[in-house]
């Protein structure tokens, strides 16, 4: 498969051109890449108006990935979560979104900008998960009108949605599913094919630079060919209406080159990956080790059910030259990819087998607090705030985006009253302060809410 926008840079920079444009380094070597480091000059295209050699390149993409359009996202997944809201805002219908607790705090920031609501399908004791079944989407969507479903999967402990189930239910209901798929770009290429779209979404996004050989902040913005007929048109305003004008051109030289190692034998050795992370998790398993999750390219440790936090299992890691990816109290999250190598693998194994098993933490989890919705996002954001301890905290209005156990469930989301219960959560998970709604704000709303229902006298 061809790569036009690497051939463009590498074509420009031989020429050796005095480069009276942007940026300032004038491709002299500081760091290594400047040389491919460009911007939209003739011959370049330019990002969301692409006519050229990224809109070549972007339908590469999208015949790889058997999407109706895919388009690229130099600024991660979360352009593309914040394009994929708003593109849901243009159905007509209501602006209320039915999601999974479990979203990425763009969700909520998105959703203050679009001013839309959010209803949420909460998780079980779990709060790094949020596995929403059939039957509670089925249930939900018959309570109410949406403008689409927002599910994040896989999420960061590795779970998955059944999204193919999901997707039965949200055509039934004639509602749009939206996929957070940011760490599963690779599903695409396994066999079966477990990507979103494949499986029935409206559109996905998907982190390219999480699981597949690309620069961080790499992404793409997939729209199936059953999303609404609207979508495909918008889908650059949609993207722009939050992007910078400024690009990376090395993170899209990143997602040019992709696609030539997807179209080659790069399927072939993500499934390799696959197999040997799925001998490795059947190794620690027998070594006594507990595993949770059931994505295919991750291993998630229950550190905890082994007699260590999950924070001091990753020290122990780090000591023996092994950086993982995400740790807390009771979990050790690690991800391989079709780059790491065999003597990496073995290092990993030998090391994890060799750390003595202790007897299981008794950790007093403390439970996830019943949300009571005081403000909307886009109101409680919006608001003055102050940030403050979170013992002080208790009573009032959240105005950040989420209060989450990173990566996790929000413990407290911004509009939501921050309860007894929710303050403990969150200490419990190691947050000690939170920004609130400042009083007079909040006696502000209040007031307006008495008026609009005719209380003020």
């Amino acid at each position: 498969m061809n790569t036009p926008i690497c051939d463009f840079v590498k074509t420009y920079t031989a020429g050796n051109p005095v480069r009276l444009h942007m940026p300032g380094h004038k491709g002299r070597t500081i760091f290594g890449p400047e040389s491919a480091d460009i911007t939209e000059i003739e011959g370049a295209d330019v990002l969301y108006r692409a006519q050229g050699i990224i809109r070549e390149s972007e339908e590469n993409a999208t015949s790889l990935f058997g999407t109706c359009r895919t388009l690229y996202s130099a600024e991660g997944a979360s352009l593309c979560i914040r394009a994929m809201l708003y593109l849901a805002s243009l159905t007509g219908q209501s602006r209320r979104l039915l999601a999974g607790r479990n979203a990425h705090r763009t969700l909520m920031t998105a959703a203050a900008l679009l001013d839309i609501e959010i209803d949420w399908m909460m998780p079980g004791a779990n709060l790094l998960s949020c596995v929403v079944t059939p039957e509670t989407l089925e249930k939900k969507l018959g309570e109410r009108e949406y403008m689409a479903v927002f599910l994040t999967s896989p999420d960061y402990l590795g779970y998955r949605a059944d999204l193919r189930a999901a997707a039965d239910v949200c055509r039934r209901h004639k509602v749009p599913l939206l996929v957070d798929n940011a760490h599963g770009a690779y599903l695409k290429f396994l066999s079966p094919d477990e990507h979103p779209v494949a499986l029935g979404a409206s559109a996905c996004c998907d982190s390219a630079h999480k699981t597949l050989s690309c620069l961080t902040g790499a992404a793409y913005l997939h729209l199936a060919k059953n999303a609404p007929e609207n979508w495909k048109e918008q889908a650059e305003e949609a993207m722009i209406l939050f992007a910078s004008t400024s690009p990376s051109w090395l993170i899209l030289q990143s997602l040019d080159r992709m696609n030539a190692e997807l179209a080659g034998d790069y399927p072939t050795r993500l499934r390799d990956t696959v197999r040997k992370t799925t001998r490795t998790k059947q190794i620690l398993e027998e070594e006594g080790w507990m595993l949770t999750g059931d994505e295919p390219m991750k291993i998630t440790l229950n550190a905890a059910a082994a007699g260590y936090t999950g924070t001091e299992l990753a020290q122990l890691l780090r000591h023996k030259g092994i950086e993982c990816e995400f740790a807390d109290r009771e979990y050790l999250v690690m991800m391989p990819s079709a780059e790491t190598t065999e003597q990496e693998w073995q290092h990993l194994r030998n090391v994890v087998k060799a750390i003595p098993r202790r007897e299981a933490l008794q950790l007093r989890k403390q439970p996830l607090p019943v949300p009571e919705r005081v403000m909307s996002i886009r109101e409680a954001m919006l608001s003055p705030s102050v940030e403050i301890p979170v013992e002080e905290a208790i009573g009032g209005i959240l105005a950040d985006a989420a209060v989450s156990c990173p990566p996790a469930v929000p413990v407290v989301i911004a509009g939501e009253r921050i309860t007894a219960e929710g303050a403990a959560c969150m200490l419990y998970h190691g947050i000690t302060k939170c920004r609130t709604v400042r009083y007079a704000a909040f006696m502000n709303r209040i007031q307006t809410t008495e008026k609009e229902n005719g209380k003020d006298e």
